[in-house]
């Protein structure tokens, strides 16, 4: 699925829109947050407000209650037939129960929930109820303190208590009365100010106990496991999932503590507020959607335009120089970058038109020059790799039109000449080019030797018609040389070069054509030459046997190295072996090149076997070495009288020669693979073979290329590409040995890479093999601070 550009980030139009809905969401974030607290803040001060309130209501309540009190006391220590009663002998019949009489009416009438009367030794004669006497203490802390009112508990309940003293006229007794401390009593200050509240008493050193409240039972319970030896502190509670905001009114009782717990609902409060905040909440995704709506259409309008411009840059890239670069658009910057765009084109355009023209097109004669020949000759043997012609033309006798018309009238020959071709060459879908001075090349596609030959009379015959130029008759004749696809070569260099052997050698002999044929060619005797001293060198023991140190890059020890030919020629002193190595490929003596080098490898390997070095040597095999089928059993006798492990020998094939004849080579390989040889791929990346073939081949190891190795440092594409064949090798189970290990930066990164094998002048050079055993046994591998090669490691990835 392909999501919008406006949902990717790394997109201009996904972070315009990704910016303006992220500043409004953050604006609408502290907008909201800062309603939300200042909501919360303000029911909270509104709420402790009411619970101050509400203190003052539960006083003024116990104040009111303590009046009426008084005045019921009073009124009854005023009675006369009250103070009749008590002024008896308590020892008379039913004055007791007189006085209690009197106390019960007196309770009755005012609603108290007890009436006591105790004589002036403070001791309770008579009450409404049981227990009375527990309020001795009390009565006689009032007495000594000179008040009538105070709060007192009796078991878990609490009593508001009046005492007024009874006179007949002397001081004779108390009388008292007390209020029940219940819901009642809380239940009126919830009607006065809508408050729940809790009674709540600590007995001394217990916890706090509810006595009465008008809590729901679940708040009731929630309230009673929170209760401990603090009275609770003012603020927000938690009850049965409900916040509370409370405010704890401590009243004044003897040794015991006695308290009410006054509470306000905070969710109640903040309730009316919560539709406010849904609506704030709707509104503001409201916005974000109208917002994101105009942002996506705003970002569009910005980036379309910029998206058309990539779009146009990419065309130029492509070689694309004709399609104009759009310029609609509403914004400025974008505009002038259009028209920058334009112009670029335009200019790009112009120089590349005449780029090309300089560099493929001959100017004098309009026809395409020597590069742009190669270019159509190679792209024709790339792609279609069917036969084709190659006719090289020299005019003779321009020199003397030079010398003696001048140059002015040679250019107009060579123009005249020219046009002549391009009119031969129209029907028959040829390319004509001037390659140089008075050399021109015609290239016959899907021509033969028969075919070509035909032609190169038809341009004889049509040059036997004398140009006319001013008044100057000048006769034409040329020496055509012909060289055939593949005949003759497969690469534009061999092709145009045997061309002009041809071509020569028709001009020197005068017989208008010529088809190249090999004794054309002066170096071939050279090449016999070469080969007889090449016998010469094998039988006289002239060819040395060299080699290059193999090393492990991660542990840094010499694991091998590869043999290598080189021939001491009497007199030529040292003979490079790309003097004669590449010739003797085409031919079957390289087999007894292979041989030698095969010996002498084996020999070196016995010899450091015995010096108590463990090495595998690479020997090179050639096509025709690879094409040999008797190639396994040559080489089995070779090594059985050295008694020599097959192991020790690695064999390296190049991706060319497997390619030639991939089937006859697999079954060589095959064959050397059961005996016990390891075989490696020389110069891989540098062919074209086809992984298809390479998971068949029983082979054991690749040897990166040098090119890609010694470039890799400042070349990321070449360490990519080393980097992805160590990666296939090791996914194939290959080792992996690379060459031109030339600096100690590019050891580090092949080891990094986890390259096994390296070779190359920065290890060592290659060495005669008498020098090999002592170098070996003195060889350091560098330290490891200067393989570092994180720079090219972190532009990898």
């Amino acid at each position: 699925m392909r999501w919008p550009a406006w949902l990717h980030l790394n997109r201009l139009q996904g972070r315009i829109v990704a910016l303006f809905l992220a500043l409004l969401l953050a604006v609408q974030l502290v907008s909201f947050s800062v309603i939300r607290a200042s909501i919360t803040h303000n029911a909270q001060a509104s709420l402790a407000a009411d619970l101050q309130t509400g203190e003052r209501v539960l006083r003024r309540l116990l104040a009111q209650q303590s009046g009426k009190l008084h005045d019921a006391a009073e009124l009854l220590a005023k009675d006369y037939g009250f103070r009749g009663a008590v002024g008896l002998s308590l020892a008379e019949a039913d004055a007791v129960e007189t006085i209690k009489d009197a106390l019960d009416n007196q309770g009755a009438r005012i609603g108290a929930s007890v009436v006591a009367y105790f004589d002036q030794q403070l001791t309770l004669v008579a009450a409404t109820r049981d227990g009375a006497a527990a309020f001795g203490p009390v009565l006689r802390d009032l007495s000594s303190r000179g008040e009538s009112t105070a709060l007192a508990v009796q078991g878990r309940e609490a009593y508001q208590l009046v005492a007024v003293q009874v006179r007949t006229p002397a001081p004779v007794g108390w009388v008292v009365m007390g209020f029940a401390l219940n819901r009642e009593v809380l239940d009126d200050l919830k009607a006065l100010s809508d408050l729940d509240s809790v009674l709540l008493l600590q007995p001394a050193g217990r916890p706090w106990l509810d006595i009465v409240g008008n809590l729901s039972p679940a708040s009731t319970a929630a309230l009673k496991t929170d209760l401990g030896a603090e009275p609770p502190a003012d603020g927000v509670l938690e009850l049965a999932g409900e916040r509370m905001r409370a405010r704890f009114v401590a009243l004044p009782v003897g040794e015991q503590r006695l308290g009410v717990l006054l509470l306000r609902s905070l969710d109640a409060a903040l309730a009316p507020y919560r539709q406010l905040q849904l609506i704030l909440l709707g509104l503001t995704l409201l916005g974000v959607g109208v917002f994101a709506l105009v942002s996506v259409l705003l970002a569009r309008g910005i980036s379309g335009p910029i998206t058309s411009l990539s779009a146009s840059a990419r065309r130029l890239e492509a070689g694309d120089y004709e399609t104009p670069v759009p310029a609609a658009s509403d914004l400025a910057e974008v505009g002038e970058l259009a028209v920058a765009l334009e112009g670029m084109r335009e200019g790009i355009r112009r120089r590349d038109a005449l780029v090309n023209n300089l560099a493929y097109v001959d100017p004098l004669t309009q026809l395409p020059n020597r590069a742009r020949f190669a270019q159509v000759l190679q792209l024709h043997m790339d792609r279609t790799h069917t036969p084709a012609a190659v006719l090289m033309l020299d005019l003779d006798r321009f020199k003397r039109v030079n010398d003696v018309q001048g140059h002015d009238v040679g250019d107009r020959l060579l123009q005249a000449v020219a046009l002549r071709l391009q009119q031969l060459c129209e029907p028959m879908q040829s390319v004509p080019a001037r390659l140089s001075g008075d050399e021109f090349a015609l290239l016959l596609p899907q021509a033969d030797a028969r075919t070509a030959s035909e032609v190169a009379l038809v341009i004889l015959k049509d040059f036997e018609r004398p140009l006319q130029i001013d008044d100057v008759t000048i006769d034409l004749g040329a020496g055509i040389g012909i060289a055939l696809f593949p005949e003759h070569g497969q690469e534009v260099n061999t092709l145009l070069g045997r061309a002009e052997l041809a071509m020569y050698a028709s001009k020197s002999r005068q017989c208008g054509s010529l088809i190249y044929h090999a004794q054309l060619d002066p170096g071939s005797q050279v090449s016999l030459s070469l080969l007889s001293d090449l016998r010469h060198a094998i039988k006289h023991e002239e060819l040395r046997l060299y080699l290059q140190p193999k090393i492990d890059l991660q542990w840094g020890r010499v694991v091998g190295a590869e043999a290598l030919v080189r021939w001491q020629h009497p007199t030529r002193g040292l003979v490079p072996p790309m003097q004669f190595i590449p010739f003797v490929e085409q031919t079957s003596f390289i087999r007894k090149i292979t041989a030698w080098v095969l010996e002498r490898a084996a020999q070196f390997a016995r010899e450091a076997r015995d010096a108590g070095l463990n090495l595998r040597l690479s020997v090179n095999l050639s096509t025709r070495d690879l094409m040999d089928q008797d190639l396994p059993g040559k080489i089995e006798a070779l090594l059985a009288p050295l008694q020599v492990p097959p192991a020790s020998l690695c064999l390296e094939i190049t991706e060319s020669a497997i390619m030639d004849d991939p089937a006859r080579a697999l079954s060589t390989l095959e064959h050397l693979h059961a005996m016990g040889f390891k075989l490696s791929i020389d110069d891989f990346g540098t062919g074209y073979s086809s992984l298809a073939y390479l998971k068949r081949l029983p082979v054991d190891e690749l040897k990166i290329d040098k090119s890609f190795v010694m470039a890799m440092e400042r070349d990321l594409d070449d360490a990519r590409i080393v980097r992805s064949t160590i990666e296939l090798a090791h996914n194939l189970g290959l080792s992996v040995v690379a060459e031109g290990v030339e600096t100690a930066k590019a050891w580090g990164l092949l080891s990094r890479l986890g390259c096994d094998e390296g070779q190359g002048y920065f290890i060592a050079k290659p060495m005669p093999q008498d020098e090999f055993i002592l170098w070996a046994r003195n060889w350091q591998p560098p330290e490891a601070e200067a393989l570092m090669a994180e720079s090219v490691m972190a532009k990898l990835g």
